[in-house]
């Protein structure tokens, strides 16, 4: 995304990666605030900022997920701003693609012609009402506060996944990280695989 900003804003590296931040913070995702300030091609950016000649290698996974899923109860529906495409190939290679139902990627999350990705309200409530089930049996885990933040003012369970965040590496740590679990989220876990000790106690959040 860097080189794509530096590319066609005319921006040196260290800007194209401030200003990648920057929109990545204030509005969620880096390709809201270019659609918003520099009227960029939406299929253009997404398209030329996720090719990866060996994506496979780049993949850092925890172990025994397939089994995680298949033990996992309820309906999985994967929410994600990345584009269709890069995402399948992501859940392909991690052998758990066949334990979702469904799956919204950044293409699907439009309304009235809008892109409104996560940490949007009105997406999230849209894909509850598609998905046919009322907010209080859904349980959104992510690592992104701000979308757990808006997932509960939803009335939504959350789960923050907090092992991915990494305070010395640019893009990987939370803005004014908090050491202790937030109030808007029920369950604070290091790692994904967690769920498979902890998933009774999400039943009392819905």
């Amino acid at each position: 995304m860097t080189h794509y900003i530096a590319q066609h804003l005319a921006l040196d590296p260290v800007a194209a990666s401030a200003l990648r931040m920057h929109y990545w913070q204030r509005y969620g995702a880096t390709l809201l605030g270019l659609l918003r300030h520099h009227a960029i091609d939406a299929d253009h950016f997404l398209h030329h900022t996720h090719q990866f000649d060996d994506l496979g290698s780049m993949v850092r996974a925890e172990r025994g997920l397939r089994q995680l899923f298949a033990r996992l109860p309820g309906r999985k529906v994967l929410l994600t701003n990345a584009p269709q495409r890069y995402a399948r190939a992501i859940l392909q290679h991690l052998g758990i693609d066949r334990h979702f139902q469904r799956s919204y990627a950044v293409e699907q999350m439009r309304l009235f012609g809008q892109y409104r990705p996560k940490p949007s309200r009105a997406m999230l409530r849209a894909i509850v009402r598609r998905e046919g089930v009322r907010p209080q049996r859904c349980i959104l885990v992510e690592d992104t506060l701000a979308n757990l933040r808006c997932a509960k003012a939803c009335g939504m369970a959350t789960v923050w996944v907090t092992r991915l965040l990494r305070p010395d590496v640019p893009g990987l740590q939370q803005k004014n990280h908090p050491q202790n679990r937030p109030q808007y989220v029920d369950l604070k876990i290091q790692s994904v695989s967690a769920l498979s000790q902890r998933w009774r106690a999400l039943r009392s959040f819905q």
